[in-house]
């Protein structure tokens, strides 16, 4: 039944049919032999899903019992019947008129029941005997024949015959300081998977910059007295200053007001010309007579003509997840100055998405099957597809962006969400003039971008579209991880009413990077949206990190320096030892198997679940009362402490994309070899009898309720701020 529920949850089920099966599976029930097999529940999720899978056969075979189900009760002569009223000899085709007039899916975004997101449960490892053996042996080959940490040469390049990982985090705007769940969403969240790829050995190289051109750039320049390029630089460092602080390990961070974006852009821009994919037309524009402009789609705001939500964008509204032509708005706002644009009509260029469409289809069914998309990812981009693509306009009428360098469109620039994901390429460009190993080398690089969700369209339709439509052999998404939004306390995070931590503002806090980016990644967004919450941050940071993971290691490596000088004692390992030995390492392959999928929220937990076999092992076997004992009792200690210290060996390199500080704190008290900082893909005995250990101290400070409350009282609005930015963000 399981199964059967994930394919209801994909298939955006036809209400219409499904209520009319409903109505008689009463009667089926009462005219069958099976009452006891069938039950209302099966006929109505047998309606449900039947457009999606009307040919049983076509299901792969690992749904081999939904196979069976489904071709049961089709085999059903009132089902049968049902099947031929509804479909009238015109198969499953009937139900695309009905399902396309049905509003796009959205992602539920209401307020989660707690702060902590619900996660899928992780079924519990049973522990076998050749589970312990394998363990054992493991743990007896040391670091012998592991790899050395690779060398990282510059500019990183792809290499043939190896594991080419190339990470992009969406731009953020310039012109504003990221909160936490931009943080989150798009540039923590790929710096842990970058961090986990070096930890591998995988070629990796992790780029992002600011998206610098646009209409919100020219009012802040404005607003400021600067020009557009003085905004520029100016936002540019406070960005870089944000995520140095974070500890966000780019290889690269750029901008896109440089001439290798222009170039590039235009490069695409001529292809996509010479191809015939791209229209003209003139178009009805909001123009605000106040400001004297076009207002780009995200500085209008109005009322959705669909559903009414009052604060519906120029392009989208965030409520019923509609796209919308900004001149539909009811009561239309300029977001600058508050009144009331009027509309004039002005020649743009198009991009031809319906003439792409067959080619952007074929490619997302081949990377869906063979890539790791989020399921938010890939519904949203369904939902674009099921809706038609229609032909997009990349132009707009301003001054500060990237010139079209066609005639009669001379005084326009490229729109944002044409020539933003460019910047990917261009600050690749930037990076190394060997770029095109990168970006034009498909069949060796696999391309993870990390974004919020509501950039996926963008990603996964118009950006795709763009360079499929080049026909220049350039690298396209394999993977695309989308989160969904980190909400503040009980709404969301606002810079111009004060409330919400803000990216310059967390090292005022007084709480360390390290402990932002653990509970961030600890609630991270990934299955729904989740949220920031003051008491919950102090709740994880003294029971989690403080009471487990730092009173284990703490723990282990006192007892190395109290009882044996600060040198590795001998270990002769018992049953129970090996068997908590495979409880690692199956924590270890979990974690391993996780983060490849990029469930970087899950793999944390495996880290603390390893500090929590660690504490209780410690606790069973008592090492301070045993060292005072007799040659065996002490024996006994010596070996619990090893393991111990190994094991907080192991979390040190487990930690590093998480907290790359505190990994580096435990590797330097533990004096650990340079070798360790290979992750293995088994639990190795890292440090080996006669090891001397450093210094050891706690790594986790308390946070007290006083503490607490004064930051939530400072952050929860009306507050001044250094800083103040009235502006949409769009990572």
């Amino acid at each position: 039944m399981e199964e059967i529920v994930k394919y209801l949850v994909v298939a955006n089920a036809n209400q219409q049919q499904s209520n009319a099966v409903q109505q008689q599976a009463n009667q089926l029930q009462q005219e069958t032999n099976c009452q006891d097999k069938l039950s209302v529940a099966d006929i109505v999720v047998w309606g449900s899903v039947y457009p999606l899978i009307v040919d049983h056969s076509s299901l792969p075979d690992k749904f081999s019992s939904l196979k069976y189900w489904f071709k049961n009760i089709s085999q059903l002569e009132q089902c049968q019947k049902v099947v031929t009223l509804l479909l009238k000899n015109q198969g499953s085709s009937i139900f695309k008129t009905h399902l396309q007039k049905q509003p796009a899916p959205t992602i539920p975004s209401g307020k989660p029941v707690c702060s902590e997101p619900e996660g899928e449960e992780t079924p519990a490892h049973i522990i076998s005997e050749e589970d312990i053996l394998a363990a054992a042996n493991s743990w007896s080959k040391g670091l012998v024949d592991t790899m050395q940490p690779k060398q990282r040469p510059h500019p990183i390049l792809p290499v043939e015959g190896e594991k080419n990982v190339l990470i992009t985090s969406a731009l953020p705007y310039v012109n504003n300081v990221p909160h936490l769940g931009n943080i989150i969403g798009s540039v923590l969240s790929a710096d842990v998977f970058a961090r986990y790829c070096r930890l591998r050995n995988w070629n990796t190289l992790y780029i992002c910059g600011t998206d610098e051109y646009g209409t919100a750039t020219e009012t802040k320049a404005m607003e400021e007295g600067l020009t557009p390029q003085q905004i520029c630089d100016k936002y540019n460092a406070v960005h870089t200053a944000i995520y140095q602080w974070f500890n966000i390990s780019f290889d690269f961070f750029g901008r896109t007001t440089t001439q290798q974006q222009t170039m590039i852009a235009q490069d695409i821009f001529h292809r996509l010309l010479d191809r015939e994919f791209l229209l003209t037309d003139t178009v009805e524009q909001l123009r605000c007579e106040t400001c004297q402009r076009f207002l780009a789609d995200r500085f209008v705001e109005g009322t959705c003509p669909f559903c009414n939500y009052e604060e519906a964008r120029g392009d989208q509204c965030d409520k019923c997840g509609k796209l919308i032509n900004a001149v539909e708005l009811k009561k239309p706002q300029c977001k600058v100055c508050k009144q009331s644009p009027v509309i004039k009509s002005s020649k743009h260029l198009f991009l031809d998405l319906p003439k792409l469409e067959k080619r952007l289809e074929k490619w997302l069914e081949q990377t869906f099957s063979s890539g790791d998309w989020t399921a938010n990812g890939r519904l949203i981009t369904r939902s674009w597809i099921r809706d038609g693509l229609k032909p997009r306009c990349i132009t707009r009428d301003l001054k500060w962006g990237t010139p079209v360098p066609l005639d009669g469109f001379r005084d326009k620039v490229f729109y944002v969400w044409f020539d933003a994901p460019i910047g990917y390429i261009s600050i690749t460009a930037n990076y190394t003039d060997q770029w095109e190993k990168w970006w034009k080398n498909p069949e060796q690089v696999q391309l993870y971008n990390f974004m919020a969700k509501d950039n996926v369209p963008f990603h996964s339709v118009i950006f795709p579209s763009c360079l499929l439509g080049a026909e220049n052999n350039y690298t396209l998404v394999n993977h695309l991880i989308a989160t969904e939004y980190l909400n503040y306390e009980d709404g969301k995070f606002s810079k111009s009413r004060g409330v919400g931590v803000f990216g310059d503002m967390a090292k005022d806090t007084g709480i360390p990077a390290d402990i932002w980016r653990f509970y961030l990644l600890y609630v991270r967004p990934e299955g729904q949206d989740s949220g920031f919450s003051w008491n919950d941050l102090m709740l994880k940071n003294n029971s989690e990190l403080l009471n487990n993971l730092g009173n284990f290691v703490n723990r282990a490596g006192m007892f190395v320096q109290k009882f044996f000088n600060g040198c590795v004692p001998g270990m002769e390992l018992l049953l129970e030892d090996k068997k908590l030995l495979a409880q690692v390492a199956a924590e270890l392959q979990q974690y391993h198997q996780l983060l490849e999928k990029v469930r970087i929220r899950d793999a944390l937990r495996c880290i603390l679940n390893i500090s929590r076999h660690g504490n209780q092992y410690i606790q069973v076997n008592e090492p301070w009362k045993c060292i005072k004992g007799n040659q065996q009792d002490q024996k006994r200690a010596g070996t619990v402490t090893g393991l111990a210290v190994n094991m907080a060996a192991l979390l040190s390199v487990m930690l590093q994309p998480y907290m790359p500080t505190i990994s580096n704190i435990i590797q330097e008290q533990l004096l650990m070899p340079q070798e360790s900082n290979v992750l293995t893909s088994d639990f190795r005995c890292y440090i080996q009898c006669g090891h001397r250990i450093g210094n050891v101290s706690p790594l986790f400070q308390k946070l007290e309720n006083d503490q607490i409350e004064s930051l939530r009282k400072r952050f929860g609005g009306g507050q001044v701020r250094r800083l103040v930015f009235h502006v949409q963000y769009k990572t």
